[in-house]
């Protein structure tokens, strides 16, 4: 199989790259004016993500003011239930909401699979068009939510702070959870291998809420889920060239040798892992993408740039790594921290570099 030749990709297949590459979770967003501008062209946030030409656009956006490594198409994990048959808005401030919430039998069963050249076209469309735009100067990032994170959005109609009715469920109706996350796994892979089919480069399972369970339930109800998906996906895409995939599970650290054997490419660190020893600890098996905890970009110009040679330090002059912060950046983030960012990953070296 030929290999790629954009540093994000090279890195992600542990390939030796001349710097470490750079690109950071939510980087078209709320941070920026040029987005908020969008928006409001937009009117809100679902009709943004629905409409494939201002889609394109924020996608853009940050690559073409930072210089960064990869773009990820910009778009919501809550497509996947509502074309599962669940209704979904954004209430002003209240974040969002799923209706009518998985509670019972019948609820699932309501549910119904779909095929995402239908009913979600419109991300196809964007990612067509994204690819168009891009012209080859970056790669293109795909993503879906984990199995398990969707459905903590679908049994709790919503965000959550204790996830009470989605861990009630799965201690008293672990079957009825299960046949929720089968349908999910289902869901998810197709999904991602149709974003695959019509051209992104890589694809990331955000596993958000991994970290509100347990080490046994994050194994049984998370990552077996995740597992499945990685297995399913098509990992060549239409170039004939591979398809990385990354897991990224929030607080979830200590998982860190269970996902590296998962299947997959790249593993994504949150900020409570130090990055060099989660290099000792997967021995190469996968790269590794983090993991600055997006607080610095509260700091000054300064410690951003410390705090990123820190993390580059850490792992060391070895291949496999993608810089991250280890969440995505906050919305009342100033725009110049993040250059600084970028150019200080962009513009570090190692005293040597070995393959």
């Amino acid at each position: 199989m030929p290999e790629p030749h954009h540093l994000f990709l090279r890195a992600c297949l542990n390939l030796p790259t001349e710097r470490t590459p750079v690109w950071i979770m939510r980087q078209a967003g709320r941070y920026l004016p040029e987005y908020m501008s969008i928006r409001q062209q937009a009117g809100d946030f679902l009709n943004l993500c629905k409409n494939p030409e201002l889609a394109t656009q924020v996608t853009l956006q940050p690559i073409d003011r930072f210089g960064l490594d990869a773009a990820i198409l910009f778009s919501d994990i809550l497509v996947v239930p509502e074309a599962m048959g669940m209704g979904l808005s954004f209430g002003s401030g209240e974040g969002p909401l799923l209706e009518p919430p998985i509670r019972n039998r019948s609820d699932l069963e309501r549910l119904h699979p779909f095929d995402p050249e239908q009913e979600l076209d419109y991300v196809m469309e964007t990612i067509r068009t994204i690819r168009k735009r891009l012209d080859d100067r970056v790669p293109l990032i795909g993503f879906s939510g984990s199995p398990w994170t969707l459905a903590t959005y679908m049994v709790e109609g919503g965000s959550s702070k204790n996830f009470s009715r989605i861990k009630g469920m799965m201690y008293d109706q672990p079957e009825l959870l299960n046949g929720l996350l089968n349908r999910l796994v289902e869901a998810v892979t197709r999904y991602l291998n149709a974003q695959i089919r019509h051209g992104v480069q890589a694809v990331q399972i955000f596993d958000t809420w991994g970290g509100v369970l347990g080490h046994r339930e994050f194994l049984e109800f998370s990552l077996a889920n995740m597992q499945k998906i990685v297995a399913g996906l098509d990992k060549t895409g239409p170039d004939g060239l591979p398809v990385p995939v990354i897991l990224f599970a929030k607080g979830c650290g200590a998982h860190l040798e269970a996902m590296a054997a998962s299947g997959c490419h790249v593993v994504g660190l949150d900020w409570t892992t130090d990055i060099g020893e989660a290099r000792q600890r997967v021995q190469g098996r996968v790269a590794l993408q983090g993991n600055l905890d997006p607080a610095v970009l509260y700091a000054s110009p300064e410690r951003i740039r410390q705090e990123a040679a820190r993390v580059l330090t850490a792992y060391g002059p070895h291949p496999g790594l993608i810089f991250n912060l280890g969440h995505g950046i906050a919305p009342d983030c100033h725009p110049e921290k993040v250059a600084s960012l970028v150019q200080a990953v962009q513009g570090f070296q190692h005293e040597s570099r070995h393959p």
